[in-house]
Protein backbone atom coordinates (compact mmCIF):
# COMPACT_ATOMS: atom_id res chain seq x y z
CA UNK A 1 0.00 0.00 0.00
CA UNK A 2 1.70 3.41 -0.90
CA UNK A 3 2.15 5.60 1.77
CA UNK A 4 -0.13 8.90 2.10
CA UNK A 5 1.85 11.89 0.93
CA UNK A 6 1.39 15.51 3.13
CA UNK A 7 2.30 18.42 1.72
CA UNK A 8 3.00 21.10 4.76
CA UNK A 9 3.35 24.82 3.95
CA UNK A 10 4.31 27.18 6.60
CA UNK A 11 5.39 30.60 6.89
CA UNK A 12 7.65 29.67 9.98
CA UNK A 13 9.01 26.93 11.29
CA UNK A 14 11.66 26.44 13.98
CA UNK A 15 14.56 26.51 13.98
CA UNK A 16 14.55 28.94 11.11
CA UNK A 17 11.54 31.57 11.64
CA UNK A 18 9.95 31.82 14.71
CA UNK A 19 7.28 34.61 14.86
CA UNK A 20 4.37 32.74 16.54
CA UNK A 21 2.72 29.20 17.58
CA UNK A 22 3.21 28.34 13.93
CA UNK A 23 6.77 27.80 14.57
CA UNK A 24 6.30 25.01 16.98
CA UNK A 25 3.80 23.49 15.27
CA UNK A 26 5.54 22.89 11.78
CA UNK A 27 8.38 21.88 13.46
CA UNK A 28 6.58 19.11 15.55
CA UNK A 29 4.13 18.27 12.69
CA UNK A 30 5.87 16.65 10.16
CA UNK A 31 8.20 14.77 12.67
CA UNK A 32 5.12 13.02 14.11
CA UNK A 33 3.25 12.58 10.96
CA UNK A 34 6.56 11.21 9.12
CA UNK A 35 7.31 8.54 11.84
CA UNK A 36 3.26 7.54 11.43
CA UNK A 37 3.93 6.29 8.09
CA UNK A 38 3.11 8.97 5.80
CA UNK A 39 5.64 10.54 3.10
CA UNK A 40 6.40 14.59 3.94
CA UNK A 41 7.57 17.69 2.54
CA UNK A 42 7.60 20.72 3.59
CA UNK A 43 7.93 24.28 1.99
CA UNK A 44 8.51 27.68 3.71
CA UNK A 45 10.08 31.56 2.89
CA UNK A 46 13.81 31.27 3.08
CA UNK A 47 13.54 34.87 4.76
CA UNK A 48 17.06 36.82 5.07
CA UNK A 49 16.60 36.55 9.14
CA UNK A 50 17.62 32.52 8.42
CA UNK A 51 21.50 31.87 8.61
CA UNK A 52 22.35 29.88 5.67
CA UNK A 53 25.70 28.83 6.74
CA UNK A 54 24.72 27.84 10.36
CA UNK A 55 21.34 25.61 9.25
CA UNK A 56 23.08 24.87 6.04
CA UNK A 57 21.07 25.62 3.22
CA UNK A 58 21.67 24.92 0.14
CA UNK A 59 20.26 25.41 -3.67
CA UNK A 60 18.42 22.60 -5.00
CA UNK A 61 19.64 23.72 -8.97
CA UNK A 62 17.28 21.60 -10.64
CA UNK A 63 14.11 23.04 -8.78
CA UNK A 64 15.90 26.50 -9.18
CA UNK A 65 15.34 28.37 -12.47
CA UNK A 66 11.47 29.22 -13.30
CA UNK A 67 10.09 32.73 -13.04
CA UNK A 68 7.09 33.55 -11.33
CA UNK A 69 5.30 36.34 -12.73
CA UNK A 70 3.36 39.06 -10.16
CA UNK A 71 1.90 41.85 -11.44
CA UNK A 72 2.94 41.35 -14.72
CA UNK A 73 6.85 41.72 -13.88
CA UNK A 74 9.09 38.13 -13.87
CA UNK A 75 10.71 37.20 -10.68
CA UNK A 76 13.12 34.48 -10.46
CA UNK A 77 12.78 31.34 -7.80
CA UNK A 78 15.59 29.93 -6.54
CA UNK A 79 14.62 26.97 -4.22
CA UNK A 80 17.29 25.73 -1.13
CA UNK A 81 16.88 22.49 1.06
CA UNK A 82 18.07 21.91 4.24
CA UNK A 83 18.18 18.88 7.02
CA UNK A 84 15.88 19.42 9.90
CA UNK A 85 18.02 19.06 13.19
CA UNK A 86 17.30 15.80 14.41
CA UNK A 87 14.97 14.89 12.51
CA UNK A 88 14.99 12.67 9.07
CA UNK A 89 13.53 15.31 7.18
CA UNK A 90 14.39 17.97 4.58
CA UNK A 91 12.54 21.76 4.10
CA UNK A 92 12.66 22.89 0.84
CA UNK A 93 12.65 27.07 1.16
CA UNK A 94 11.58 29.15 -1.67
CA UNK A 95 14.07 32.29 -2.07
CA UNK A 96 13.91 35.61 -4.04
CA UNK A 97 16.03 38.58 -3.53
CA UNK A 98 13.35 41.24 -4.04
CA UNK A 99 11.27 39.64 -1.77
CA UNK A 100 12.94 37.34 1.32
CA UNK A 101 16.77 38.81 1.35
CA UNK A 102 15.94 41.72 3.66
CA UNK A 103 16.88 41.58 7.27
CA UNK A 104 13.34 41.60 9.00
CA UNK A 105 10.51 39.32 7.87
CA UNK A 106 7.05 41.16 7.55
CA UNK A 107 7.64 44.67 9.17
CA UNK A 108 10.49 47.26 9.23
CA UNK A 109 12.88 48.25 12.11
CA UNK A 110 9.48 50.61 12.67
CA UNK A 111 6.72 47.96 13.20
CA UNK A 112 5.64 49.10 9.74
CA UNK A 113 4.23 46.11 7.44
CA UNK A 114 6.22 46.25 4.12
CA UNK A 115 4.06 47.41 0.96
CA UNK A 116 4.79 44.40 -0.79
CA UNK A 117 3.94 42.17 1.19
CA UNK A 118 0.83 41.15 -1.05
CA UNK A 119 3.27 40.40 -3.55
CA UNK A 120 5.62 38.56 -1.55
CA UNK A 121 2.52 36.02 -0.65
CA UNK A 122 1.58 36.02 -4.49
CA UNK A 123 5.21 35.17 -5.70
CA UNK A 124 5.43 32.42 -2.12
CA UNK A 125 1.63 31.12 -2.89
CA UNK A 126 2.31 30.65 -7.06
CA UNK A 127 5.80 29.15 -6.72
CA UNK A 128 4.79 26.52 -3.96
CA UNK A 129 2.17 25.14 -6.26
CA UNK A 130 5.08 25.23 -9.18
CA UNK A 131 7.53 23.87 -7.19
CA UNK A 132 5.23 20.84 -6.22
CA UNK A 133 4.59 20.64 -10.23
CA UNK A 134 8.41 20.32 -10.94
CA UNK A 135 8.35 17.67 -7.78
CA UNK A 136 6.05 15.55 -10.04
CA UNK A 137 4.60 14.34 -6.44
CA UNK A 138 0.63 14.04 -6.00
CA UNK A 139 0.00 15.13 -2.30
CA UNK A 140 -3.01 13.51 -0.76
CA UNK A 141 -3.60 16.67 1.88
CA UNK A 142 -1.87 19.78 1.79
CA UNK A 143 -2.06 21.61 4.50
CA UNK A 144 -1.20 25.69 5.04
CA UNK A 145 -0.02 27.29 8.10
CA UNK A 146 -0.52 31.08 8.44
CA UNK A 147 -1.31 33.80 6.49
CA UNK A 148 1.20 34.17 3.87
CA UNK A 149 -0.17 30.29 2.37
CA UNK A 150 -3.90 31.81 2.54
CA UNK A 151 -4.17 31.73 -1.61
CA UNK A 152 -2.69 28.91 -2.00
CA UNK A 153 -6.51 27.01 -1.71
CA UNK A 154 -7.74 28.98 -4.05
CA UNK A 155 -5.31 28.92 -6.58
CA UNK A 156 -5.41 25.04 -6.15
CA UNK A 157 -9.41 25.35 -6.61
CA UNK A 158 -9.18 27.78 -9.97
CA UNK A 159 -6.27 28.63 -11.93
CA UNK A 160 -4.49 24.30 -11.16
CA UNK A 161 -8.02 23.23 -10.87
CA UNK A 162 -7.16 21.25 -13.84
CA UNK A 163 -3.03 20.09 -12.98
CA UNK A 164 -3.60 16.57 -12.75
CA UNK A 165 -1.36 16.29 -9.68
CA UNK A 166 -3.94 17.86 -7.33
CA UNK A 167 -6.87 16.15 -8.47
CA UNK A 168 -7.02 14.04 -5.50
CA UNK A 169 -5.89 15.94 -2.97
CA UNK A 170 -7.59 17.46 0.11
CA UNK A 171 -6.57 20.88 1.14
CA UNK A 172 -6.51 21.75 5.08
CA UNK A 173 -5.84 25.89 6.01
CA UNK A 174 -4.92 26.42 9.63
CA UNK A 175 -6.50 29.62 11.02
CA UNK A 176 -3.98 31.69 13.57
CA UNK A 177 -4.68 35.32 15.47
CA UNK A 178 -2.11 37.11 12.90
CA UNK A 179 -2.79 38.73 9.53
CA UNK A 180 -1.24 41.11 7.28
CA UNK A 181 -4.59 41.34 5.07
CA UNK A 182 -5.16 44.91 7.02
CA UNK A 183 -2.57 46.69 5.79
CA UNK A 184 -3.00 45.61 1.81
CA UNK A 185 -4.45 48.07 -0.50
CA UNK A 186 -7.25 48.04 -3.28
CA UNK A 187 -4.67 46.62 -5.75
CA UNK A 188 -4.65 43.50 -3.90
CA UNK A 189 -7.53 41.51 -5.97
CA UNK A 190 -5.74 42.43 -9.14
CA UNK A 191 -2.61 41.30 -8.70
CA UNK A 192 -3.70 38.51 -6.41
CA UNK A 193 -5.79 37.90 -9.83
CA UNK A 194 -2.92 35.23 -11.51
CA UNK A 195 -3.67 33.19 -14.80
CA UNK A 196 -7.15 33.36 -15.97
CA UNK A 197 -8.47 34.44 -12.66
CA UNK A 198 -11.10 37.61 -12.01
CA UNK A 199 -12.03 39.77 -9.36
CA UNK A 200 -15.41 37.85 -8.66
CA UNK A 201 -12.75 34.86 -8.24
CA UNK A 202 -11.63 36.88 -5.15
CA UNK A 203 -14.33 38.31 -3.70
CA UNK A 204 -14.27 35.89 -0.88
CA UNK A 205 -11.08 37.51 0.08
CA UNK A 206 -12.62 40.81 0.50
CA UNK A 207 -15.23 41.76 3.71
CA UNK A 208 -16.51 44.61 5.68
CA UNK A 209 -19.66 46.33 4.87
CA UNK A 210 -17.31 48.65 2.44
CA UNK A 211 -16.52 45.84 0.53
CA UNK A 212 -13.15 46.65 0.53
CA UNK A 213 -11.14 44.96 3.85
CA UNK A 214 -8.79 42.37 2.72
CA UNK A 215 -9.38 39.21 5.18
CA UNK A 216 -6.98 36.48 4.18
CA UNK A 217 -8.14 34.20 6.62
CA UNK A 218 -11.70 34.25 5.76
CA UNK A 219 -10.76 33.60 1.93
CA UNK A 220 -8.79 30.63 2.57
CA UNK A 221 -11.85 29.18 5.19
CA UNK A 222 -13.62 29.24 1.90
CA UNK A 223 -11.36 27.80 -0.90
CA UNK A 224 -10.13 24.93 1.60
CA UNK A 225 -11.99 21.43 2.31
CA UNK A 226 -11.01 21.49 5.88
CA UNK A 227 -9.93 24.11 8.40
CA UNK A 228 -8.18 23.78 11.86
CA UNK A 229 -8.66 26.65 14.44
CA UNK A 230 -4.51 27.33 14.84
CA UNK A 231 -4.74 29.91 17.47
CA UNK A 232 -6.82 29.88 20.48
CA UNK A 233 -7.89 33.92 19.67
CA UNK A 234 -9.16 34.11 16.64
CA UNK A 235 -11.18 37.42 15.00
CA UNK A 236 -14.51 37.73 15.25
CA UNK A 237 -14.53 37.70 11.48
CA UNK A 238 -12.70 34.44 11.03
CA UNK A 239 -15.18 33.25 13.97
CA UNK A 240 -18.23 34.02 11.85
CA UNK A 241 -16.70 32.44 8.90
CA UNK A 242 -16.09 29.13 10.68
CA UNK A 243 -19.18 28.83 11.98
CA UNK A 244 -21.19 29.93 8.73
CA UNK A 245 -19.11 27.08 7.06
CA UNK A 246 -20.58 23.12 6.61
CA UNK A 247 -16.98 21.53 6.06
CA UNK A 248 -15.11 19.67 8.57
CA UNK A 249 -13.28 21.97 11.80
CA UNK A 250 -11.21 20.88 13.64
CA UNK A 251 -11.11 22.73 16.95
CA UNK A 252 -8.02 24.40 18.73
CA UNK A 253 -6.01 22.09 20.70
CA UNK A 254 -4.60 22.95 23.67
CA UNK A 255 -2.48 20.06 24.39
CA UNK A 256 -2.26 16.72 22.39
CA UNK A 257 -2.01 18.39 18.91
CA UNK A 258 -0.42 16.06 17.20
CA UNK A 259 -2.50 12.71 17.50
CA UNK A 260 -5.76 15.24 17.24
CA UNK A 261 -4.56 16.71 14.09
CA UNK A 262 -3.45 12.59 12.33
CA UNK A 263 -7.15 11.68 12.99
CA UNK A 264 -8.29 14.37 11.41
CA UNK A 265 -5.77 14.31 8.10
CA UNK A 266 -7.10 10.28 8.28
CA UNK A 267 -10.68 11.18 8.47
CA UNK A 268 -10.28 13.56 5.15
CA UNK A 269 -8.74 10.52 3.37
CA UNK A 270 -11.51 8.29 4.49
CA UNK A 271 -13.68 10.84 3.02
CA UNK A 272 -11.33 10.85 -0.18
CA UNK A 273 -12.32 6.92 -0.68
CA UNK A 274 -16.31 7.19 0.08
CA UNK A 275 -16.04 9.70 -2.95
Amino acid sequence: MDKKKVLIITQEMQPYTVLSEIAEIANKLPQYIQEKGMEIRVLMPRFGTINERRHRLHEVVRLSGMNIIVDEDDFPLIIKVASLPGARLQVYFLDNDDFFKRKSVFEDDKGKPFEDNAERMIFFCKGVIETVKKFGWPPNIIHCHGWLTSLIPLYLKTSYANEPLFQQSKVIYSAYENSMGAAFNEDFIQKASINSMNAKDLATYIAGTEGNKVSLHEGAIAASDAIIRGSENLSATVQAALEGIDKPVLDFQKEGFLPAYLEFYHSLLEQEVAE
